[in-house]
């Protein structure tokens, strides 16, 4: 059965002012109704180049536990990469639809790689306005050629470079986030697998919506993985929960968007915070996205780690193979 993508949909509802009804979301979810436009905090913004490696683990270890997100700004990737990276995703997406569908996720496969639509069980039948792009980046003994598109020609290398810089990144906060709980710098990167530890790729594009006021981009989640280091492009559209209430969060040049994930709160027995989010869209640009998921091989069993329980601080989570973590999480599965 052809599904119908949301790029399309998008495009056949340009001359009209509605969406189809699995889009619109209930009063309690939608955009209009539930964003606070007033006294908004701010996502902590970190300069990742601090020197002082004492105050820059002080800093992230406190928007990790009070937040769960955090902006990072003088991180170290030349803006040209992440500028090559995004005009290599943009142009995937402005292919004609049956080049897209040649990189689809098959129907039986147990993997989120592909080119989709659908990431995860629909509550009550309703849909996110979004189209996605899956692929590992790191390391190479995981990564599947399959899914990375040939056109643009520049995709591939525009991605490889972009993998360099991500993974020194991605090094540095799992060994200042290690710091921050007491423990060994390489603790947490040992307890995720190591160099087996996986960098997915995920390309959003969420097209322009009549209706943004009634839909949602991707609806309020956590993320699964460990880290997610996000290079979102200049249309705003991250919201994050907190007191109660949506907030937007601040789109700033050249910054990455750091969400704290699900797995990074089991390690740290609770005192890191998987993150609440969402997003939303808008009616007239397409707003992109590029996040990095940081996961676990599959196998790997994830729990808090030994080193921080005792007597006083029990262990709040149980332990679980990272696959059946993500199937009950993608399926809705109460865990």
């Amino acid at each position: 059965m052809e599904v119908e993508r949301v790029q399309t949909i998008a495009f056949s509802s340009v001359s009209v002012d509605t969406i189809p009804p699995e889009f619109i979301r209930s009063e309690t979810e939608q955009p209009a109704l539930t964003t606070c436009r007033e006294q908004i905090p701010q996502v902590p913004t970190i300069d990742f180049s601090d020197p002082d490696e004492a105050n820059l683990t002080r800093v992230i270890e406190e928007a990790s536990r009070e937040w769960g997100m955090f902006q990072i700004v003088n991180h170290g990737i030349p803006s040209e990469v992440i500028t090559d990276l995004q005009k290599a995703g943009k142009e995937f997406f402005e292919l004609p639809q049956v080049e897209k569908e040649v990189y689809a996720k098959p129907a039986d496969s147990k993997s989120i790689e592909g080119y989709g639509s659908k990431l995860q069980k629909e509550v009550e039948g309703k849909k996110a306005w979004v189209d996605h792009l899956f692929h590992i980046i790191c390391p190479p003994s995981a990564i599947n050629y399959r899914y990375w598109p040939k056109n643009p020609p520049s995709y591939r290398a525009m991605n490889e470079e972009y993998s360099k810089w991500v993974q020194e990144i991605g090094q540095k906060l799992l060994s200042l986030l290690s710091l921050g709980l007491g423990v060994e710098k390489n603790e947490l990167k040992d307890s995720l697998g190591g160099d087996e530890l996986k960098y997915l790729l995920k390309i959003n594009y969420y097209p322009p919506c009549p209706r943004p006021d009634l839909a949602l981009g991707v609806p309020a989640h956590t993320d699964m993985c460990a880290i997610t280091i996000l290079v979102p492009n200049d249309v705003q559209g991250l919201q994050v929960f907190r007191d109660d209430h949506w907030f937007n969060v601040d789109y700033i040049p050249n910054a990455l968007v750091i969400h704290i994930g699900d797995q990074l709160e089991i390690l740290s027995n609770g005192k890191y915070k998987s993150v609440l989010h969402r997003t939303t869209v808008n009616k007239e640009m397409t707003r992109m996205s590029w996040p990095v998921f940081l996961e676990p091989p599959s196998e790997l069993v994830i729990g808090p780690l030994p080193k921080l329980i005792n007597e006083r601080n029990p262990p709040k989570y149980q332990k679980k193979k990272y696959c059946d973590y993500a199937y009950c999480k993608l399926n809705k599965i109460s865990q």
